[in-house]
């Protein structure tokens, strides 16, 4: 009974906070989601000659090719993030913004690194999500009018969304026999299948995002270390990466998780 009362009230809280900041949590959703983007837009603009060097090497693919897919990099990432803030075209821009992570997955070699792969996908699930927001929005134009029920393509974009967006928490798992790192794995694991099959959604998603935040302000504080460092840059990508993920956990937050979910399920029954 203690047990079914924690939850309860766990899940009350969860329901206040959804009530208390439904008015502003998908804008500071969508800010957090495109952070990444817009960050490795800007750093294309201030470190554009290393930026085509590197590509020029690695693929040996001439200065005017190098400097084209840097360009297409900054133009692309802050174009994108431009429409999705001012919710113009955001279909569009969720597809140009899928289209770089390709690029990028195939230019910097990600797709051989596991851990940046897995990364990836968490970004895609998290433009998933953006995309099934503005399929809602949509549809809102037209309240009042007879529908079909929640269209599946809808549905099934919440659910690979939530799917991708738990391999980040994969790539976090340490395999060590220390009693913090068995904790956090058991806790972590547990709270991903929740998001994953959509099981007291909101309120795992909402402690994952906790959970993540705290990881990540610890392990990526990228501001403590000094600029001229390469590890300066490493871990400012992977705090504003991780930032995109926290983003689209607080969009299954705003949004629920859609009707492929226990949670939808336990409504019908």
């Amino acid at each position: 009974m203690g047990q079914n009362d924690l939850m309860g009230t766990a899940e009350d809280f969860a329901d206040q906070f959804l009530r208390v900041t439904k008015q502003y949590l998908p804008h500071v959703a969508r800010l957090c989601l495109i952070s990444t983007f817009l960050e490795d837009g800007v750093r294309m603009w201030f470190q554009w000659g290393e930026q085509r060097d590197y590509i020029d090497s690695t693929w040996g693919c001439g200065y005017l090719v190098a400097s084209t897919f840097v360009l297409l990099n900054l133009l692309g990432q802050l174009t994108g993030c431009i429409l999705v803030l001012s919710r113009n075209f955001v279909q569009h821009a969720c597809f140009g913004l899928f289209g770089i992570i390709a690029l990028q997955t195939i230019a910097y070699s990600i797709l051989w690194d596991l851990k940046f792969l897995m990364r990836n996908l968490a970004l895609g699930g998290g433009l998933l999500l953006l995309l099934a927001e503005s399929r809602s929005e949509g549809k809102s134009m037209f309240a009042g009018v007879p529908t079909m029920r929640e269209s599946s393509p809808k549905q099934y974009m919440q659910l690979g969304g939530r799917v991708l967006l738990v391999l980040m928490f994969m790539t976090l798992l340490h395999f060590d026999a220390s009693f913090f790192s068995i904790l956090q794995n058991i806790v972590g694991t547990a709270l991903m299948i929740l998001v994953a099959i959509g099981f007291k959604t909101k309120l795992a998603a909402l402690t994952l995002v906790v959970w993540l935040f705290a990881i990540n302000v610890y392990f990526n504080a990228f501001w403590t270390i000094p600029v001229y460092k390469p590890m300066h840059d490493f871990l400012k990508y992977d705090f504003f990466q991780t930032m995109s993920v926290i983003g689209g956990l607080l969009l299954v937050v705003a949004l629920g998780p859609g009707g492929v979910s226990m949670d939808e399920k336990k409504k019908e029954w």
